[in-house]
């Protein structure tokens, strides 16, 4: 296996790739420039087979080993940027205004590409590589990850396993973390809307205050994880939202609230969408008012193999030694649609440390080149132990 030195030289040209993109940010599924700079990219490589436009700009292209017959494994980067205001100030600051890479997708793509032209370039491996280049990982339902598996590209490229990794601010440079099982939340989102009745706010005892309503049922919806979830499992409910009147001397009508609910257990799902029903609906109606509520399954969890993280873990060990490899981190509750590859073939999803930088979805926030070729050398590393020839 090789060290990360190895990948030092084509550390540069990733570095000048990973700029342009974040120079040149694109949102969702609209990733035109994106996946034509990818496109143009890996055809230079020298790899013949290249598919484009899945999921609108999503982009597979196969890389044949010379070890002989065997599987087909698939490697993930998503490409696309987020609708937030740069203020890194750095000299590759995004040229587009209201848009920037702000999760370190520009980061993924260019290792992926770097590890692509490597491996085009050595083969030293049995069967092929899928490289899956990912819109609309940041956007609602549907993402890029669902509609690239509705698409059919893991029975169509013969995916037998796929791996992903992602970027962790705040973890040391050149270190990594995995778990198997449980790795990231799932996501759900809600909305209620608590139906009062309105008046003047001078005289509220002639109303049904749903403001008042509200505030209670934001109480209460607290209990649902400090007196109804057992301690030792993962549930997290936040209400991020709360709309009501835009004047001082009036109580609505209405008040909406909404929020997020994630989980590693998938039961914790149900029981989420149940409780949050009849606590908002118990409180609201013990005040005399009512409720409309509903309740949206996004992302699953995303869920590690165990014999595809052992793989992940030799893999990356083999790079940068047993000691910069945490193999049993603490899950996030944060969520991720790669989630989605997962649930359709056992794989592993890794973080990589991207050293002291702001966090993900941060104006401030940009990706350490330096980590390029930690990143490369992983995929690299990852296809030679998984298809050894």
């Amino acid at each position: 296996m090789r060290s990360v030195e190895t990948f030092r030289d084509i550390q540069r040209e990733a570095t000048e790739w990973r700029r342009y993109l974040h120079e040149n940010p694109e949102l969702d599924y609209r990733l035109y420039n994106t996946a034509e700079f990818v496109s143009e990219k890996l055809a230079s490589f020298g790899i013949n087979h290249i598919e484009t436009g899945i999921a609108e700009t999503g982009i597979v292209a196969v890389v044949q080993g010379e070890g002989g017959d065997g599987p087909t494994i698939g490697l993930r980067a998503d490409m696309d940027a987020l609708p937030i205001v740069e203020t890194s100030n750095k000299p590759w600051s995004s040229k587009i205004a209201g848009k920037m890479h702000a999760c370190g997708h520009d980061g993924h793509t260019a290792m992926l590409l770097g590890a692509a032209k490597y491996l085009a370039n050595t083969r030293n491996f049995k069967g092929s590589v899928a490289l899956i280049f990912q819109p609309a990982e940041e956007v609602e339902l549907p993402s890029g990850g669902l509609r690239m598996v509705q698409a059919g590209i893991m029975d169509r490229f013969g995916v037998s396993q796929v791996f992903g990794m992602h970027n962790m601010p705040g973890m040391e440079l050149g270190k990594f973390s995995i778990c198997d099982g449980p790795i990231m939340g799932s996501q759900d989102d809600f909305d209620i809307i608590v139906k009062g009745r309105g008046g003047h706010a001078a005289h509220p005892y002639r109303t049904i205050d749903p403001v008042v309503i509200a505030a209670q049922i934001v109480l209460g919806l607290q209990t649902l994880v400090s007196r109804k979830t057992d301690p030792k499992e993962s549930l997290v409910i936040s209400v991020t939202k709360l709309s009501a009147a835009q004047a001082y001397n009036v109580i609505p009508d209405n008040v909406e609230i909404a929020g997020t609910v994630r989980t590693l257990a998938p039961d914790l799902r149900d029981f989420a969408e149940r409780e949050i029903l009849a606590a908002a609906q118990g409180i609201a109606r013990g005040f005399g008012a009512d409720i409309e509520f509903k309740y949206r399954r996004s992302v699953p969890g995303a869920v590690n193999n165990k014999e595809a993280t052992k793989f992940a873990v030799k893999a990356a060990r083999d790079l940068v030694g047993p000691a910069s490899v945490n193999q049993n981190m603490r899950p996030s509750m944060g969520a991720e649609d790669f989630a989605y590859m997962l649930e359709a073939r056992p794989g592993a999803l890794i973080f990589l440390g991207n050293g002291p930088t702001a966090s993900v979805h941060h104006p401030a926030y940009d990706f350490n080149d330096e980590a390029l070729p930690y990143g490369i050398g992983y995929w690299v590393n990852l296809v030679e132990t998984v298809l050894a020839p």
